[in-house]
């Protein structure tokens, strides 16, 4: 098995129908390349990063928006979502290398929460626990499979609201 020679780099517009692609082959449907398109298109996208290897686009990952609702105020974090990875490079640290950079990317950028619903084996590895998301309230989902970061240690601590994902995941 060769080596990845794995670039990860911010999207561009001529990445678009790679991005498509790269969605489509990983969950076998359209919606979540639409989803993206949406999360792009209403300005609510945050941070997009491609995983390139040798020029053709192997994964994608996306953070926008998500505010959580609390009895007293509105507080700004970021969903994970959607994250692809191409059929045949998986497993074989793609996903992990867009989570690790894009998560770096975030804190940089000054955000202090990521919350995400995924695989319970994927994403504890990069410090998501169901733990922290207990007190946050998903409309269409309660379970183990909704994990809470803080980028900033503590900012979650205290905190009980509801998550309010943007507009374009309504039609998921």
């Amino acid at each position: 098995m060769r080596t990845l020679q794995l670039l990860i780099r911010t999207e561009l517009v001529d990445d678009y129908e790679a991005i498509r692609q790269v969605h489509r082959l990983a969950f076998g449907q359209e919606a979540e390349g639409k989803l993206v398109d949406a999360l792009r298109e209403g300005g609510y996208n945050r941070l997009s990063l491609v995983a390139e290897d040798l020029g053709q686009i192997v994964g994608h990952i996306l953070f926008s928006d998500l505010v959580i609702q609390t009895a007293t105020s509105s507080l700004e974090s970021l969903a994970l979502a959607p994250m692809a990875v191409i059929p045949e490079y998986q497993r074989m640290g793609v996903g992990s290398a867009l989570v690790r950079t894009g998560l770096k990317s975030c804190q940089e950028q000054g955000h202090k929460i990521v919350v995400v619903l995924g695989h319970t084996e994927f994403y504890p590895r990069f410090g998501f626990t169901s733990k922290l998301a207990e007190q946050l309230i998903c409309s269409f989902y309660s379970g183990p499979a909704l994990m809470a970061k803080e980028l900033v240690p503590g900012a979650l601590r205290g905190i009980r609201g509801e998550l309010k994902y943007s507009s374009p995941f309504e039609s998921l």
